[in-house]
């Protein structure tokens, strides 16, 4: 009977097991797991887990018995440090050899860091794990000064989680705005504004320098990943930019087979490589991966999309985009009209009714999974539409309905019920 191996604990290696026994695979399955803990999914380390809303078990893929009830060696805590390909076995860190008839890789990534932080003499902290979430909740609270370097969704979300614990947050972000990249100068806006009228000190444009650390309680640099290939280039297969994979997503080695954020994908839809940091390319790779491993000969064709859901000052966003065929850089937003700087953007939800009155006294409703948001019925909710940048009219006025952040982008709220 034939053994499969899977390096990673994340979201990817999760799913792919749980593929594979759904699939009806009857062989033995050993997963790898770095970290002392199930295989588990991190935006919620950014989120309601940093704020302390909600326990980290509602991150896990599965509870630990679930692996025994399935027959899956879990082996927690135990890093895998080399990959024999030509006595197919792969060797941990305590020397144990594992041998597998196919290998899967799902190592994902790992923070970039800044030598300036990290020689700064003030504590530093990066966010990738539960223990690194834990860490940086710790520092929060009044009278506690945090500096956020970056201003991605990993350093606005921990500002707005300081914030919300009392700290006082500055974030440092080269660019003119914040997510400018991903979101374009219209939505970006939104976002600033919104930091900013909460409290946050946010400097756009900025270079950092030591000074500006000097006396922080916890400096969090959020400034990209990188995919942890290292154990895939040791091994002799193609890597650049993560493990470069087919359209089947297998490796150069054709017994080996690499997903999630690590996985550098010749896209047969889009006729380039791409690599995508997202929730949703681990597990749609992971089902795929697995139907391949029993067998199949499926190309992922899925084409990513980034579905911003960022529940920062109670906000989300629902709109998702997808990159076109023809353009690297154009995003399109399902459901709505072309906007500025080559996007078209769909809309924002708020996940409370608009009301009126200081953040602090807002009645904020029960928030809702994202398969509840679109399947529930009778979910309230406000969706707030783009509009232009132009000064605002009164809150009051009828023809353009409650609004917020006067003089900044316009944002129309109307109440609906999804």
């Amino acid at each position: 009977m034939s053994t499969i191996v899977v390096i990673g604990g994340g979201l990817a290696g999760g799913t792919v097991v749980t593929s594979l026994r759904e699939g009806g695979f009857e062989g033995d399955i050993v997963l790898f797991a770095a970290e002392p803990h199930a295989p588990y999914e991190r935006p919620p380390l950014s989120k309601d887990y940093l704020m302390g809303k909600k326990p980290i078990e509602k991150a896990y893929v599965h509870d630990e018995g679930w692996y025994a009830a399935h027959d899956v060696d879990l082996r927690t805590d135990t890093e895998v440090v080399a990959i024999d390909r030509d006595a197919k076995v792969v060797r941990t860190t305590d020397g144990a050899e594992q041998p597998y008839d196919q290998l899967v890789i799902a190592t994902g990534a790992v923070p970039r860091h800044l030598a300036l932080a990290d020689g700064s003499g003030a504590h530093t902290a990066y966010l990738r794990t539960i223990e690194d979430s834990d860490r940086i909740r710790e520092f929060f609270g009044e009278g506690r000064r945090i500096v956020v370097i970056g201003a991605g969704w990993i350093g606005l979300e921990v500002a707005a989680a300081a914030r919300e614990a009392g700290s006082e947050v500055t974030v440092f972000e080269s660019a003119e705005l914040p997510l400018l990249r991903v979101l374009g100068p219209t939505v970006a806006q939104v976002f600033a504004d919104l930091h900013c009228d909460h409290g946050v000190d946010l400097r756009l444009g900025a270079t950092v320098t030591a000074e500006d650390l000097r006396g922080a309680d916890l400096v969090v640099v959020g400034v990209g990943v990188a995919p942890k290939a290292t154990l895939a280039e040791q091994a002799g297969l193609d890597v650049d930019n993560g493990i470069l994979v087919d359209a089947r997503l297998r490796t150069s080695d054709p017994s080996i087979f690499a997903i999630g954020d690590v996985a550098n994908h010749d896209h047969p839809v889009l006729g380039r490589r791409i690599r995508v940091e997202h929730w949703d390319t681990a597990i749609e790779q992971a089902k795929v991966a697995a139907a391949n491993l029993l067998g199949g000969d499926q190309d992922y064709e899925r084409q990513p999309y980034f579905s911003l859901i960022s529940t920062t000052w109670g906000w989300s966003t629902g709109a998702t985009a997808r990159p076109t065929t023809t353009s690297r850089s154009r995003v399109t937003w399902p459901g709505a009209s072309s906007g500025p700087s080559g996007c078209v953007m769909g809309s924002l939800w708020r996940r409370c009714r608009p009301t009126t009155g200081t953040p602090a006294t807002r009645s904020k409703r029960p928030s809702a999974s994202r398969a509840d948001r679109s399947t529930r019925p009778g979910f309230h909710g406000s969706r707030v539409e783009i509009l232009a940048r132009a000064p605002l009219p009164s809150a009051n006025s009828a023809a353009a309905g409650p609004t917020v952040g006067a003089g900044r982008t316009a944002l129309r709220v109307r109440s609906v019920q999804t």
